[in-house]
């Protein structure tokens, strides 16, 4: 059986470790083979934006020996101004080249970094370690998680002078075709360009709402999807603007129709007699559903009302979750219908897996990822009862009705999802105090500067009236 992720990424998950000098020199021949003029040092801040250093031939060496320092203190969430210098140590196995050049002839190279101390010590506020010390706990216990994202997203028509509008190239609707779905060119290219950076592409397609897009690639190890994702993103706004077009993943850009998710799905695989089989995966179970797919997704559904803060991370995001569009309200699980938080795809044997549809797109994916795998592993541990499945429309129920099965509802905004974040150790300690500490401060900022602010619907609604 094929391994259900990139081998190159297997044994990522400690820290501190530079790559060796052999390591190095095959990588510096590799460039200059490629022909790379310039290496794009990428890295994440706490909010899930991408940064980057970019460095040219001279500094190749001391870059990939992890000795190319930036300002920590002018990034969100990283660090005070008196303990300021950071280290970027890039994980060799993420170079690539992006083929397109910015000036028709440069080549510019990537490779994702860890953010380390100017002391050389892991820096307690990089995503990228946070997720890789949430690994480091299943490794423990001899298990690999494999993350699935499904990122949708929008195209919007640019202003004369550049600027994004929330009008739509098209009206087409799910899975429809040209001339209706008027972004099928660049979709296209984007399937291409994301394929010559290495994604493997299962699907690309049109979705429900007018000038909304999906595109699928295939599952991987989590560290190298959390990658693959960051990587999507700026790629699919390259190609867009490209097109006269802004991409935007924003979740619910426009009101009246369906919001942006980013529908995650989530398998643990184990090794046995030399290869790795699904962990998830019973023959001999009630609906071939180990105990550990059980209590993992105990372990979701106990803490998705923390863990939304992270998953779902704008003011925006909550007006993706409400009735009447298909986004996941109800914390529940269902073993075939997509009403629920958890969704079991009928798929098994290797391809036995949990779909948790509560993420969106503008989330930061090693901090999603990471408190996504915290919680079922903590349901894991603590064999924590997800109950039976609730194989119904929940949509349809009324709130006694969920009341009665024991459906809770997610947070109805961003501070309500804070103040679960905050008491959710578990959640906590996925992110580490100071990321926690950080990302509590800078969202409960954004959502004080949301209430202070006068709204177009207030404007509407109430200033001829009053």
């Amino acid at each position: 059986m094929n391994d259900p992720y990139d081998s190159a990424y297997a044994g990522t998950y400690a820290e501190g470790v530079i790559a060796g000098p052999d390591a190095r020199q095959a990588l510096l021949r590799r460039m200059e083979a490629d022909g790379v003029k310039f290496l794009r040092m990428i890295f994440s801040d706490i909010l899930g934006a991408s940064k980057n250093v970019e460095v040219p031939p001279s500094q190749f060496e001391k870059a990939l020996r992890g000795e190319i320092m930036f300002d920590g203190s002018s990034i969100e969430g990283f660090s005070r101004i008196e303990e300021s210098d950071m280290l970027l140590v890039p994980e060799l196995n993420t170079y690539a080249v992006f083929p397109f050049q910015p000036d028709g002839a440069t080549r510019v190279g990537r490779i994702i970094c860890d953010v380390y101390t100017a002391d050389h010590q892991p820096f307690a506020g990089c995503p990228r370690l946070a997720l890789k010390r949430v690994l480091r706990d299943f490794q423990a216990l001899e298990l690999q998680p494999v993350c699935g994202p499904e990122l949708e997203f929008f195209l919007f028509r640019l202003e004369a002078g550049g600027d994004p509008t929330v009008i739509t190239q098209d009206r087409g609707g799910y899975f429809d075709l040209a001339p209706v779905d008027r972004g099928e060119a660049a979709r296209r290219q984007m399937v291409l360009t994301l394929e010559a950076m290495g994604f493997e592409i299962e699907a690309a397609h049109h979705e429900v709402a007018p000038g909304q897009h999906e595109i699928d690639f295939k599952y991987a190890e989590a560290l190298q999807t959390a990658d693959r994702v960051i990587t999507f993103k700026q790629l699919v706004k390259k190609v867009a603007n490209d097109h006269g077009l802004h991409a935007t993943f924003m979740p619910k850009p426009l009101a009246g129709v369906n919001g942006s998710g980013m529908h995650t799905h989530q398998s643990l695989f184990r090794q046995d007699g030399g290869e790795l089989v699904n962990a998830f995966y019973d023959p001999h179970a009630a609906n071939q559903m180990s105990d550990q797919m059980r209590w993992y997704i105990g372990g979701i559904l106990s803490h998705a009302r923390a863990f939304v803060a992270v998953t779902n991370p704008l003011v925006n995001s909550y007006k993706r979750l409400v009735p009447g569009y298909e986004a996941p309200v109800n914390v529940a699980w269902s073993d075939h219908n997509r009403s629920p938080l958890v969704r079991v795809p009928a798929r098994r044997e290797i391809g036995t897996r949990i779909e948790v549809r509560v993420p969106d797109p503008a989330c930061n994916p090693y901090l999603a990822f990471a408190v996504m795998l915290a919680a079922g592993l903590d349901g894991i541990r603590h064999r924590i009862d997800p109950g039976p499945p609730l194989n119904l429309n929940i949509f349809d129920l009324s709130e006694k009705e969920k009341l009665e099965r024991g459906v809770r509802q997610l947070p109805p905004d961003l501070h309500a999802a804070l103040e679960e974040l905050e008491g959710d150790a578990v959640i906590q300690q996925a992110l580490g105090e100071h990321i926690a500490e950080n990302y509590l401060r800078a969202k409960r900022q954004v959502w004080s500067d949301y209430c202070a602010s006068v709204h177009p619907w207030e404007l509407e609604r109430y200033l001829a009236t009053y």
